[in-house]
C-alpha cells in the first residue's frame, strides 16, 4: 500500500454474499436510472448506482456487517490509525461501450492529502475483472504526487486490477485511476465504498438513511462505520447530551472502536 497505493485481497467476500449484493444492485440500478433521467443527468450517469443504503434492502448492512468482521476491518484501522466512516457507498455497471464518468483518469479525494491518511477507497468484484470487460487502471506510486498524469503516461504505465468475484481492491485516495472500456457483451459490477476519517462531511445522511429501529442489533463497529458517531445534531436537545449519547463522540478522531 505505502509503495504501490493499493493491495489486492483475494475471495475476500464469500460468493453467495456477491451473489445477493448483485442480483439487489440490478433492481437499485433500476430505481436510480428513472431519477437520472428525470433529472436529466442520465447522459454522464449510465451504470452508476449512487447511495446504495438508502433503498432500504438489508443486504447491503449485511456487506457491511462481513466487512467488520473480516481482515479487511483491521487493515482499514491501521490506515486511518483511528475510527472512520463511510463517505461514499455505491454501485458501478460498466457497459459496453457506454462509459460513465469513472472512466475520467480521475482520483476521489478533491484535493491532494499527501502522507495524511484522510480517504481510502474499497472495491469489491461483483464479477470477473478483466482486461475485456474493463478492470480498472491504477497508477501505481500516484498517491504520492499531487499532480494528475497526463492520459499518454497513466495508459501506458497504469496496472489493470484484474480479478475474480469476491476479490477486494483497497487503494489510497489520493491515487490516480479510471474504469477501463468494457468490450464485452456482459456487463462489469462492482461495489465502490469510500472510507474517510470521522470529521469528513458524508455523501448522504447514512445514519438517517438507514433509520435507528435496528440500532440495538448493530455491533459498535458496524455504528461507527455508518457514522452513528460522527452526526450533526439539528437541536439543542440533541446537542446537549452526555459525551455516550453525543452526536459526534468524544475520541472519534485518535480512538479506535
Amino acid at each position: 500500500m505505502k509503495e504501490k497505493g493499493y493491495v489486492i485481497f483475494k475471495s475476500a467476500i464469500d460468493l453467495n454474499l456477491v451473489n445477493e449484493v448483485a442480483d439487489k444492485l440490478e433492481e437499485c440500478y433500476k430505481i436510480a436510472r428513472e431519477i437520472q433521467v428525470k433529472n436529466e443527468i442520465g447522459q454522464v450517469t449510465d451504470g452508476t448506482v449512487a447511495h446504495v443504503l438508502a433503498y432500504n434492502e438489508p443486504v447491503f448492512i449485511e456487506l457491511l456487517s462481513f466487512l467488520c468482521r473480516a481482515e479487511i476491518f483491521n487493515f482499514l484501522k491501521q490506515f486511518f490509525n483511528g475510527n472512520f466512516i463511510i463517505n461514499g457507498y455505491g454501485g458501478l455497471k460498466n457497459i459496453r461501450s457506454k462509459p460513465s464518468y469513472v472512466a475520467n483518469i480521475h482520483r476521489d479525494i478533491r484535493f491532494f492529502s499527501g502522507d495524511f491518511p484522510l480517504m481510502l477507497n474499497l472495491l469489491i468484484m461483483l464479477d470477473d475483472f478483466t482486461l475485456e470487460n474493463g478492470a480498472t487502471y491504477l497508477l501505481a506510486g500516484s498517491h504520492t504526487k499531487p499532480d494528475k498524469p497526463v492520459s499518454e503516461e497513466f495508459y501506458a504505465k497504469a496496472d489493470r486490477a484484474v480479478g475474480k468475484r469476491g476479490d477486494i481492491v483497497l487503494f489510497n485516495s489520493n491515487l490516480w485511476h479510471a474504469a477501463g472500456t468494457n468490450n464485452t457483451d456482459e456487463e462489469r459490477r462492482a461495489i465502490t465504498i469510500t472510507f474517510t476519517k470521522p470529521f469528513v462531511k458524508q455523501h448522504l445522511d447514512y445514519p438517517r438513511a438507514v433509520g435507528y429501529e435496528a440500532l440495538e442489533k448493530m455491533s459498535l463497529e458496524l455504528q461507527q462505520m455508518i457514522g452513528y458517531f460522527s452526526r450533526t445534531p439539528v437541536s439543542l436537545d440533541e446537542y446537549y447530551q452526555k459525551p455516550e449519547k453525543r452526536f459526534y463522540r468524544p475520541g472519534q478522531d485518535y480512538n479506535i472502536i
